[in-house]
């Protein structure tokens, strides 16, 4: 079993801007049961296109100033958040129905995309369309307004896109009912 060292124990994560957006509720709900999809008049299809069409801000602190430099050269970014409006106590969740669907059975955090989780990190690929000063628009991030931002990353296909890879039938259930 790994042992804690004083760089575990100590570890703090400072939160470099804000995410700006017209979404003010996550799609998933967290609790200490697990995860809930938000009941809406939309169905999961006019949801997810809602989402890929969505315009976010990133507001980048003033005082990391430069660190955007040469983002403008690259067509997709990650960016790491944390989704602020889970509850603490849904930190100690284990495992979930995935996407909050009760006909999908119990899986681990980490085999989810489950906003329930000890560290709660969310990331998101998006499309880069603009930057003006510290602020960065893109399109596509799942984020609520005031998500403090972790990190951002440019989206580079040699790290990210692995050949061969396999999801679990389950995703691949899912994937394809929203896609249609």
């Amino acid at each position: 079993m790994p042992t804690e060292t004083s760089a575990t124990r100590d570890m703090h994560l400072t939160p470099v801007g804000v995410i700006r957006s017209s979404l003010s509720n996550p799609e998933l709900k967290a609790g200490v049961d697990g995860i809930e999809l938000k009941k809406g008049d939309e169905d999961v299809r006019a949801r997810v296109k809602k989402i890929a069409d969505l315009v976010s801000e990133l507001v980048i602190d003033d005082r990391f100033d430069g660190i955007l430099e040469g983002v403008e050269e690259f067509s997709h970014v990650l960016v790491l958040y944390w989704p602020h409006l889970i509850p603490d106590e849904s930190r100690s969740v284990l495992q979930v129905h995935p996407m909050g669907r009760k006909d999908f059975p119990l899986k681990g955090v980490f085999s989810t995309c489950s906003p329930a989780r000890p560290n709660p990190v969310l990331v998101t690929a998006v499309r880069f369309l603009s930057r003006e000063g510290n602020v960065l628009k893109v399109q596509g991030l799942e984020a609520v307004d005031g998500s403090p931002i972790i990190d951002i990353k440019p989206y580079m296909t040699h790290y990210y896109r692995p050949e061969g890879v396999e999801m679990a039938g389950w995703m691949q259930r899912a994937l394809e009912e929203v896609e249609g």
